[in-house]
């Protein structure tokens, strides 16, 4: 009996160690760029900067090669990234409106869960407070301490009375000059240490933290020796950048100083910012595998959105150009994420919550207002996937858009509708709408974007002149 008695006991031990493994939540780590053109990554097709470490994110995980911020500018992305709501419901519709009280953030949503939780950089949600530290209120975030408000700074520092921006101008104030910066104050770095010190502290515990790098936003500068490392490479200079007066919509006109000397001037800089962000990732990675914490970490790689870097003649964002409304989205999550996978489906950062939960292990809130994509990123059937992501521009602005993993249809107050195919047109240049062999699907995405409406009350679509294109498109 006693040999069968310590053959009992031995299996329960093992079933109990078997359930606790099971039981532990995996952690989760969101890295989180400003303004990246996808196209800068390796394994977006970027043939300059050499981006080894983020490419090993997507050869191991899922690369997204339509992922949308839902609304191409700062405060609203980030709104709804962090919450999975439309940006009319948070209410961050443009830059520096705060982040309504009751938003539940997937921060939030895992704090209760027992995670820590923490946040380091740029945060663009607690109104027009810069750099503004350690906003008071946290959303889930429990480490804020890092968080800054507003700002594009360079070059950072920390005293007995907490972090400062360690550049100034000639006034004393905080500047975004770089001069003197080094692998200890630049701010890619310096926040990168935040990070690391958090995953130290955090590595026996289930954790969510999310890094949030001001670069490569302008301005274009970035510290040694990155700043030498692209000068006098082959800037490519968009084929966009000229266009003849037809293929220029109203609400994307050209900018005036926006030619290639000048392109050629900024992108070097911006180059260096990209390789000097994969290089932290790398020692992301690093101390990850130093705590054997890699496998049992979901790591998230994105942007809150685009930089069109010259294309169609114009610098940062705010459009519905793929440079500027499209982003890079990797997700990395062993057993959980189908690795060396391409989601061809079109997604937006409104997605994100509901997606990253369910892969997690948790049912997501019904607060969310975006899309659980968790099938597709597991590489299974996507079992009838509405392939639609609406894309809306900020308040003061005036076009709405839905995009499939083909077209995008542009509507607005000031231009009629734009289609643009971008399996024939990559670049986005010609207005295909008057295609007869299109109609039906332009049929199709104008219903989407009333269903919309309807569905999460966008009092601006809803409104004059959209309501009365929609009804016209849908007939």
């Amino acid at each position: 009996m006693k040999p069968r008695c310590q053959t009992i006991q031995l299996a329960i031990l093992l079933l109990g160690f078997s359930l606790s493994a099971i039981a532990k939540s995996p952690n989760l780590l969101v890295i989180y760029t400003d303004e990246h053109h996808y196209n800068t990554l390796g394994c977006y097709g970027g043939k300059i900067v050499e981006t080894p470490n983020i490419d090993w994110l997507a050869k191991r995980g899922t690369l997204c090669s339509r992922f949308y911020a839902t609304t191409p500018v700062c405060s609203p992305s980030r709104a709804a990234f962090v919450s999975g709501r439309y940006p009319q419901n948070t209410p961050v519709v443009q830059n520096n409106i705060p982040l309504g009280d009751d938003t539940l953030t997937f921060a939030a949503f895992l704090k209760d869960k027992g995670y820590a939780t923490g946040f380091a950089g740029k945060w663009h949600l607690d109104g027009s407070g810069k750099p503004q530290w350690g906003p008071k209120r946290k959303f889930g975030f429990e480490d804020n301490r890092f968080m800054f408000n507003r700002g594009h700074w360079k070059k950072f520092a920390d005293t007995p009375d907490g972090p400062r921006v360690d550049a100034s101008d000639k006034k004393g104030k905080p500047s975004y000059g770089v001069d003197g910066a080094d692998k200890k104050s630049f701010s890619t770095d310096w926040l990168t240490d935040k990070a690391l010190d958090f995953i130290d502290a955090n590595k026996e515990r289930p954790f969510c933290y999310m890094l949030s790098l001001p670069d490569p936003h302008g301005p274009n500068t970035v510290r040694a020796p990155y700043n030498t490392m692209y000068v006098g490479v082959d800037v490519p200079i968009p084929v966009s950048i000229k266009k003849t007066s037809n293929q220029i919509p109203n609400w994307a006109k050209p900018d005036k100083n926006v030619n290639p000397r000048w392109l050629k001037g900024v992108m070097t800089q911006y180059f260096g910012m990209v390789k000097c962000i994969d290089d932290n990732v790398g020692r992301l990675l690093d101390r990850l595998r130093q705590l054997q914490l890699i496998d049992d970490t979901f790591i998230v790689f994105t942007s809150d959105h685009g930089d069109l870097c010259g294309e169609h003649g114009k610098a940062n964002k705010g459009n519905p150009y793929e440079g500027s409304a499209r982003i890079p989205f990797i997700m990395y999550g062993p057993g959980k994420v189908k690795p060396g996978q391409i989601i061809e489906q079109a997604l937006g950062c409104v997605d994100f919550m509901p997606t990253v939960l369910p892969l997690m292990g948790f049912k997501s809130p019904e607060s969310v207002q975006g899309r659980n994509a968790s099938s597709l990123f597991r590489g299974e059937a996507d079992g009838g996937w509405n392939d639609v992501a609406i894309l809306r521009s900020t308040g003061g602005s005036s076009w709405f858009a839905a995009v499939d993993k083909d077209l995008k249809l542009v509507i607005s107050r000031s231009d009629s509708p734009w289609l643009f195919d971008r399996q024939t047109d990559p670049h986005e240049l010609d207005n295909l709408f008057g295609s007869p062999e299109r109609r039906m699907r332009v049929k199709k995405l104008a219903r989407e974007l009333k269903n919309y409406a309807d569905r999460f009350q966008d009092a601006q679509l809803k409104s004059e002149p959209f309501a009365g294109q929609l009804e016209n498109l849908v007939k």
